[in-house]
């Protein structure tokens, strides 16, 4: 079986107590395009998988599903070196969960944070993959394309963005990645402001993308957007709607000035 696009980030899971800790090197194809930046999608994408998994120990064997998710950043995300990312349990129910991560780099320095609420899936005939430890998850060669190229999402227009569904960018409900539906989100918000990258995105799920291709659309004033995704195939039906912010750049990028203090453990 082909591996998971999102695999290709190199993003390794420890189990650290009841938190989930989580390892990965940027590297250039991780930059939004026309910057030096890690793009803000692959930080949500990584929120995503953290605090999906820490749901699923509590809702297993019943699917998590995504119901919001929201990344903030300090300032524009690293070029380069490792990004760590705390993941831990804010509120473990059976009906709603919800998780929080906090990202750092190698030497401490906070990058941002992350909010998101799961649910079990409608559908419970769908079951977790059985996994006995995190080992279980499989590594995949580095991503060796830009990501955004390597999901094949195209920038159809300023203001639009598409992601096509493919066998290798599904979740465990046979869906589209809700981290790939971020980065379609940001390629469209993008696309209106070159050289930028998102300061916050905030999504909110409504229902699954079943069919694809997603199509992304976006408006963006002052440096403030909103964007919707529908699933094109699926009566265009609305999936996702999103708010965000983009980086004017000219402020200090990280380890260029004074960091916010450290949030608590």
């Amino acid at each position: 079986m082909r591996h998971h696009i999102l695999q290709e980030l190199n993003f390794t899971v420890r189990e650290a107590g009841d938190e989930l800790h989580g390892t990965a090197e940027v590297t250039p194809y991780m930059h939004a395009p026309g910057t030096a930046h890690l793009r803000t999608s692959i930080l949500a994408s990584w929120a995503d998988m953290l605090s999906g998994l820490l749901a699923a120990q509590v809702m297993g064997p019943r699917v998590p599903v995504t119901l919001e998710l929201d990344v903030h950043l300090y300032r524009p995300a690293p070029a380069a070196g490792t990004i760590w990312a705390a993941g831990r349990a804010v509120k473990k129910g059976r009906s709603v969960f919800v998780g929080s991560v906090e990202f750092s780099t190698a030497s401490g320095e906070p990058v941002g944070f992350s909010a998101s609420s799961f649910m079990a899936a409608p559908d419970a005939t769908l079951r977790m993959p059985s996994l006995t430890s995190l080992d279980g998850i499989s590594a995949a060669p580095a991503l060796a394309v830009p990501l955004a190229d390597r999901a094949g999402c195209k920038r159809q227009e300023p203001g639009v963005a598409v992601l096509p569904r493919s066998e290798d960018g599904l979740n465990s409900s046979n869906t589209v990645n809700g981290g790939l539906i971020a980065l379609a989100i940001e390629e469209a918000l993008l696309s209106l402001a070159p050289g930028t990258t998102l300061c916050s995105l905030a999504l909110r799920y409504m229902q699954p993308v079943r069919v694809g291709p997603a199509v992304a659309t976006a408006t963006l004033t002052a440096g403030l957007g909103q964007a919707e995704l529908r699933d094109a195939g699926n009566g265009n039906r609305l999936s996702v709607t999103a708010t965000a912010r983009t980086f004017s750049h000219r402020g200090p990028a990280m380890g260029g000035g004074p960091a916010p203090p450290a949030r608590s453990a």
